[in-house]
């Protein structure tokens, strides 16, 4: 057996067991994107931008699989197996390059997005209604008040039919916060619009960037995939390397 059969197939055994891994963590960040999604639900109207999640989880489990198919038809150097792995592996290639094609567009989309629907959603502010009890947990977890800053409340019903006063969870410590605007020392003074944005902004980019890595690992697969099945085939036609 010559040397670059040898190495094709330890490279794909290789990146077999590395698809294992990849599958797992490819639906762990699918997963993550969704998390996120849900925790800001309430200010996104665009459910499109679940799709870059829903193909990042399909590609994670076919990887799974296609680490298994990879060991397998190296192991036997099944032509069919390794011919299913070629097929399968660009499929999941053009499928991560989708992916991270929905990513790049819907990173540009959330900012407007966000600033139209928080603007509806603190608008409705009540604090009994669902929107409104998101709206208490967006402002304590990030550490935020107002869409652009706690001053973006003056414009709320809220504001004005409660005493000229912000929701308690725009405040550092509710023991000694009253919610009045003169008293800015013990308010957060940054903008939620910003804090979820920037958050949002962040989960694409690692999507992008672990999707760009499982994509160029990919590349290796298929070229040693085709490695070995021309190999096979110059074998099976009684073809042999010639060595001086």
């Amino acid at each position: 057996m010559d040397c670059g059969i040898i190495t094709s197939k330890t490279v794909l055994l290789l990146l077999s067991l590395i698809f294992w891994a990849a599958g797992a963590a490819l639906a762990y960040v699918g997963a993550y994107i969704i998390r996120s999604y849900t925790n800001f639900a309430a200010f996104l109207e665009d459910k499109y931008v679940m799709i870059p999640a829903v193909i990042i989880i399909c590609v994670g489990v076919a990887m799974f699989l296609l680490g298994l198919l990879g060991c397998c038809a190296t192991i036997s150097e099944s032509k069919v197996g390794l011919g299913l792995f070629l097929v399968i592996i660009v499929a999941l290639f053009a499928g991560e390059v989708a992916a991270m094609t929905f990513c790049f567009i819907y990173q540009g989309k959330i900012t407007e997005d966000l600033q139209v629907s928080m603007n509806d959603v603190f608008m409705r502010y009540d604090r009994q209604s669902t929107e409104s009890v998101a709206v208490d947990h967006l402002q304590s977890q990030l550490q935020c008040c107002g869409v652009f800053n706690l001053s973006s409340w003056v414009s709320t019903p809220w504001y004005t039919s409660h005493n000229n006063t912000v929701p308690f969870s725009c405040c550092k410590n509710q023991t000694e916060c009253t919610g009045q605007l003169d008293k800015p020392q013990f308010l957060f003074t940054k903008g939620c619009q910003d804090q979820v944005d920037v958050l949002l902004q962040n989960v694409f980019s690692y999507a992008m960037l672990v999707n760009l890595g499982f994509a160029i690992i990919k590349v290796f697969g298929m070229l040693s995939a085709c490695v070995i099945t021309c190999r096979c085939n110059d074998r099976r036609n009684g073809y042999h390397p010639i060595y001086n």
